[in-house]
């Protein structure tokens, strides 16, 4: 994977929902592999993660069903894990959903007993971007990286690991600006009183 001594960086990445935003697109491009932590909606999405080694680790979501895809090809949708592991230089990473671990105030700790040899567990579900790095293993929810629930834009993380040391950096993207077509219903809805702001 990668010569003793050198960095090995991976983007992290979930919750597209069939979108992937091109900023997060073009990071990935950056890094050596990707992790995607489910609720892909749709293979074109892992088509548009091109890092550098064109390594794609992915796990389902629970949206990520022949329902959820309907209109999309789903052939292979069946093979695709439920959970992942990869040892990276300095350790090994878990790669979960995370929608069954429990409530969110007992997740962390769920998933901590449940995979204490781990140095990171990768998750997603809650769309929301979370850096868990007090106490091992870390969780890491990358947060949405789609246009869905984003919770202030699309974001992700990069993990940058060597044997002895793991940094980690946050992306936040501002939204994408909608279609001037779709502003001007939006305007147009307010105005008649159907969107609350």
């Amino acid at each position: 994977m990668t010569e003793p001594g050198q960095t090995l960086r991976v983007a992290l990445l979930s919750d597209t929902h069939g979108f992937l935003d091109p900023r997060i697109a073009e990071l990935v491009e950056a890094c050596d592999i990707a992790i995607h932590g489910g609720d892909i909606g749709g293979f074109g999405v892992l088509r548009e993660l091109q890092p550098r080694l064109g390594r794609v680790i992915v796990v389902r979501g629970n949206n990520d069903t022949p329902r959820d895809w309907a209109g999309k090809d789903t052939a292979g949708l069946d093979d695709v894990p439920r959970l992942a592991e990869l040892d990276v230089p300095g350790g090994r990473l878990v790669v979960i959903h995370g929608h069954r671990s429990g409530p969110l105030y007992e997740r962390h700790h769920r998933l901590r007993r449940r995979f204490p040899d781990a140095r990171a567990i990768i998750v997603g579900h809650s769309h929301r971007q979370v850096c868990d790095c007090e106490t091992l293993p870390w969780v890491l929810n990358p947060g949405a990286a789609g246009k869905y629930r984003t919770f202030g834009g699309p974001g992700c993380l990069v993990l940058s690991t060597t044997a002895g040391d793991w940094t980690l950096e946050r992306y936040r993207f501002d939204p994408l600006r909608r279609h001037p077509r779709s502003q001007r219903r939006s305007a147009a809805d307010r105005s008649r009183g159907e969107i609350t702001p």
